[in-house]
This record gives C-alpha cells, sequence and structure tokens, in this order.
C-alpha cells in the first residue's frame, strides 16, 4: 500500500543530489524509515516559499508502524531543522488524499493542513501541509 504512495528504498537512494539530503529514522540502533529533505523544493512547487524546504518520501517501514514512531520522528523533526538548516523557515510536503494515516501522523507531529490540494501526483490529488521551524 505504501509502495504507492512513497516509492521504494531503491527509488529513494537513487534520488540523492546536492539539493535532496537523504536521511534515515533509526530507533533503539535500528534503521525503521527513511526520508529526504528537498532544498530546491520551491523551484518544483510554486506553493513553497523560496525560505521553504519540502519532506519527500517519508517512510517507517511496515513491520514499524502502528508504535508512534512516524509520529515521534516528525515531531522530532522541527528541532533537526532549526539546528541544521537554519535559513529555512518552513517545511512542506504533499500527501495523498487517500493516505490518511500519514495525514494524521503529519498532523499530530506539528503540520498543519493549508486547505489546498497538489493535483499533479502520480497516486491522485495530495493535500499540502506545512510545518513552521521558526
Amino acid at each position: 500500500e505504501q509502495l504507492r504512495f512513497a516509492g521504494t528504498a531503491e527509488e529513494f537512494l537513487q534520488d540523492g543530489s546536492d539539493t535532496a539530503h537523504l536521511h534515515v529514522i533509526k530507533h533503539d540502533g535500528s534503521i525503521v524509515g527513511f526520508f529526504k529533505l528537498d532544498i530546491a523544493y520551491s523551484e518544483s512547487y510554486q506553493f513553497c516559499p523560496s525560505d521553504g524546504l519540502g519532506l519527500r518520501f517519508f517512510v517507517i517501514d511496515k513491520s514499524q508502524q502502528g508504535k508512534g514512531l512516524g509520529t515521534k520522528a516528525v515531531k522530532a523533526l522541527f528541532d533537526y531543522l532549526k539546528k541544521s538548516y537554519p535559513s529555512f523557515k518552513s517545511v512542506y510536503l504533499t500527501v495523498n488524499c487517500q493516505n490518511q494515516a500519514a495525514r494524521a501522523c503529519y498532523l499530530k507531529g506539528g503540520f498543519e493542513d493549508n486547505g489546498e490540494q497538489y493535483l499533479g501526483g502520480p497516486a491522485g490529488p495530495q493535500h499540502i501541509m506545512l510545518g513552521k521551524i521558526a
């Protein structure tokens, strides 16, 4: 199910670049997920201001889902962004309208739904969500 929304680990690893920073999520010393921070997100998505970055490919391993790890990781993300990406004021993401579990995780973690939709996703319409870093 989540492959349809987020893609595979192989796709994630192939897309690293100077503007796409790859990260892993660890719990008790084991990798339980991954995500990408896109510092050029505003160049591809008009809804993102120039001082915003993009959260992409946020995935928690299926065997680790339902344990609150996604919400914990999202909450921890904001402090990490303040320290590691100080020139950015906000973080944006899109989440498929059918992926209610992911949307709930982002909302619990501190993101807000801006009430608009992005219609360019390969799996259908997506909610546009934002989090304030500073």
